[in-house]
This record gives structure tokens, sequence and C-alpha cells, in this order.
């Protein structure tokens, strides 16, 4: 089993601009079909150049130092992995939830990922079934996979999930540190 990961990085200014920016307030049904009251809407920064930059920034800091590839799971790890690709200077593919049945009808886009160390990038981490399904798939192709960045995890046994698969969970913020009025944020 990997060591545990190391505490979040993220810092108190970057964590106050992402709440402002990207925590929604209302009803919203989970991927894993939870309804939560709060909503943290990751493509608010995503789409928003100067703060995806500074989580890239925030995650380049939690890379291990033996990888050589960047792997972003669709769709919300695909900004997140470009940002990051460029931040380091390592290569990136692109992890499909489905093969598209046209065109090269490949699952992994990019480059190969055989015999390469590779991280895993994803946006927000609840239960870890994407992570854990990319993974496999990611493995199945070559890849060595024995890591995972997200800039949330909501602190609801994703890490866990991750870590019975050999898999270290590395996240720039928890829910708790973007909580706001006490409510951990969803998505």
């Amino acid at each position: 089993m990997p060591p545990a990961a190391p505490r979040p990085s993220g810092d108190a200014d970057l964590a106050e601009r992402l709440r402002t920016v990207a925590l929604l307030r209302g009803s919203f049904v989970l991927r894993g079909g939870e309804v939560a009251d709060t909503y943290f809407d990751k493509y608010r920064f995503a789409s928003d150049p100067a703060l995806l930059s500074e989580v890239a920034d925030g995650l380049a800091a939690l890379v291990p130092e033996d990888t050589d590839l960047l792997a972003g799971l669709e769709l919300g790890g695909i900004a997140i992995v470009t940002a990051l690709s460029a931040r380091t200077g390592l290569p990136a593919v692109f992890v499909r939830k489905a093969a598209k049945p046209y065109g090269t009808a490949h699952l992994i886009e990019g480059r190969t990922v055989k015999d390469q160390r590779t991280l895993v990038v994803e946006d927000v981490v609840t239960s870890g079934g994407q992570v854990s399904t990319s993974t496999l798939q990611l493995r199945d192709a070559g890849a060595i996979v024995d890591a995972a960045v997200c800039v949330i995890d909501r602190g609801v046994g994703g890490a866990e999930a991750l870590a019975d698969m050999d898999v270290e969970l590395r996240s720039l913020f928890t829910a708790a540190d973007l909580a706001a009025g006490g409510d951990p944020p969803g998505g």
C-alpha cells in the first residue's frame, strides 16, 4: 500500500477565491446519486485562466518526482491536466470514459502510455470511481499508475478506495478546506 498522502497544499487565499467563484447552493444530485445542498462547480474555475493557472501551480507541487506522463480524465480533468502539463513540462494524455466509435477509436488519446509512470489528474474525487476505472484502463494499456492528484478530495472514501488499488491520492484541497459556513462542497 502506498504511503499516506501529503497534507493538501492549497493556500487559504486560493481556497477563498475558489469558494467565491465555484461554490453553489441549491439542490444537486452528485455522481453517486447522493443529493447535496452545496456543489463545487469546477468548470467555473477551469474556465478562468488566472484561477486555473494558480490551481496548476498548486498541483505541480504534488506531482511525484518520477512522473513521466500526466493523464487527465474526461471531462473535468482535461483542462486541469492541460494546464498542469504546461506548468510542469510533462506530456499529457486524455482518458475518455468510453472509446469513441469513429476515427482512431482510442480510449486514451495523445500518445502511448506503455511503461510510462503515469499520474492520474482529476478535478474532484468523491468515491474515487472514475479514477479507479481509468487507472485500470491505463494499467491495461501498460501504464504504471500508483498516484493520482485532484483539486478537491471530498473526503468521503475516495482516497481509501484508491489506496486499496495501491494508488496514493494527493489533493490540493479537501472539502473541509473549502467549506463555507460549515457546509462541505459537493461535486
